[in-house]
């Protein structure tokens, strides 16, 4: 049983249970919440609350087209497909943003690798490859940077990170994460604007590696 130190705050977890999420943060979220009891919980009674909320708004009336269109969708058979699930150290809302397939790595040198998961104007979400003892360069943050760890751990200056953890960066935080343990450190990353490397030669790559 993993024990897991870092969870999703509550204002992050309500603005995911309201749908409030660009894509990228929400599949951060909804692994994390694959893997943890603590915030499963959580995402429960936000749900519950959220549904409480809406019982005690004030009706509305909707138009008789839109309520044949909802029961004409409930009427439909779904398509047939071959069903997803989780994988080794990729739980299924991960397998499900990877279609089933098996992660497609790009090198980004010193042993690093990525692989794109989504990109839009809201977020990029991206798997990162890290070995032993390598450290991502020193970077810093436009905008919010959510980590989740799915194998290995890495340390920063902040602290360390196991698998299941999740670390929150905003621009407040400078870091360099290092990765530690017996085996390479695999982790699932969102951001909504690009990282301010350090130094000069991550930045001139930034624009080629779209990180």
């Amino acid at each position: 049983m993993m024990h897991i130190s870092h969870h999703i705050p509550d204002a992050l977890m309500a603005a995911y249970v309201s749908g409030n999420l660009p894509q990228a943060y929400a599949l951060v979220l909804a692994t994390h919440i694959s893997m943890c009891d603590s915030c499963r919980a959580s995402h429960v009674a936000h749900g519950s609350l959220g549904g409480a909320l809406l019982e005690a708004g004030a009706e509305k009336d909707v138009s008789s087209g839109l309520r044949k269109h909802v029961l004409d969708l409930l009427d439909q058979s779904p398509p047939e497909s071959t069903p997803i699930r989780g994988s080794g150290i990729f739980p299924f809302p991960l397998m499900l943003a990877l279609n089933g397939m098996p992660p497609r790595w790009q090198s980004l040198g010193g042993g690093i690798r990525q692989s794109l998961l989504c990109r839009e104007a809201g977020g990029t979400a991206r798997l990162l490859y890290i070995p032993t003892g390598e450290a991502v360069p020193e970077h810093g943050h436009g905008g919010l940077e959510l980590t989740l760890v799915l194998q290995g751990a890495f340390e920063d200056e902040t602290g360390y990170f196991g698998v299941g953890d999740m670390e929150i960066a905003d621009g407040d935080l400078d870091h360099q994460p290092i990765a530690t343990g017996t085996v390479p450190c695999i982790c699932l990353a969102a951001t909504d604007e690009p990282l301010s490397f350090k130094n000069l030669l991550p930045r001139l790559l930034q624009p080629v590696f779209r990180i």
